[in-house]
């Protein structure tokens, strides 16, 4: 009877050993493909994420994409239409084409025009001008200038300096106006210096590149002169 009953207690402890073991090595199967779900959820994160980039960045590439002045017709470039200034409804800008007789049928007859074609001996070192011709056309409080490229194109304005306050920009700011009034006109322009309010500065409307730009000299917190320019390649 006792060694009936030995017999009995053995036979449930190797039952019970039996269903530990299996129980064991049954989560030591499923373990590694849990952490292979994982690593797999985890990779289509990444390219989930990845393949999104490029997108993302294509959008920002072309949202600050900038647009070259005389690309479009003016008026439907506005960028162009911002880096101009008005005269008797006249809006002209950078990079306008203007010969001598539409800068007198616009401005009037300038007081004074000079014309130089760079060269390499012209003591200029302007090496990469030579061939071109520049004009300068000279008014009270204005001097436009123009360059030609070789081979009989037309001339296009590439620099405008305004000292006198009839001629505007096309947000109506002129000689004169007090820094504030230019700041509330070119919020996304800034001063380059402190920006101290009795102290020369320059402020500076940069709409599409650093090419083509605006600039605004500061004397006294009012605008004492205003540039409109290209600079040449």
């Amino acid at each position: 009877m006792k060694l009936t009953k030995k017999a009995a207690g053995f036979i449930v402890l190797g039952a019970l050993l039996t269903v530990a073991l299996t129980g064991c090595q049954s989560s030591e199967a499923t373990s590694p493909a849990t952490g292979q779900n994982t690593a797999n959820e985890q990779n289509t994160g990444e390219g989930a994420t990845n393949a999104n980039a490029p997108a993302s960045e294509s959008s920002e590439e072309k949202g600050t994409e900038a647009i070259k002045e005389g690309s479009m017709e003016k008026e439907g470039n506005v960028v162009l239409k911002e880096l101009a200034f008005v005269y008797n409804e006249h809006t002209i800008a950078i990079s306008d084409t203007a010969n001598e007789d539409q800068m007198e049928q616009m401005l009037g007859k300038p007081d004074n025009v000079k014309s130089h074609t760079y060269s390499a001996d012209d003591g200029t070192n302007m090496d990469t001008l030579i061939g071109f011709t520049e004009k300068v056309y000279t008014y009270p409080g204005l001097e436009i200038k123009t360059i030609s490229i070789p081979e009989g194109k037309q001339d296009s304005i590439f620099h405008i300096e305004i000292t006198d306050p009839k001629y505007a920009t096309v947000r109506n700011i002129k000689a004169g106006d007090s820094l504030d009034t230019l700041k509330d006109a070119y919020p996304e322009g800034k001063l380059l210096g402190d920006g101290a309010a009795n102290e020369e500065d320059d402020f500076r409307y940069e709409p599409s590149n650093y090419v083509d730009v605006m600039s605004f000299h500061i004397k006294d917190a009012k605008v004492e002169s205003i540039q409109i320019y290209s600079l040449l390649d």
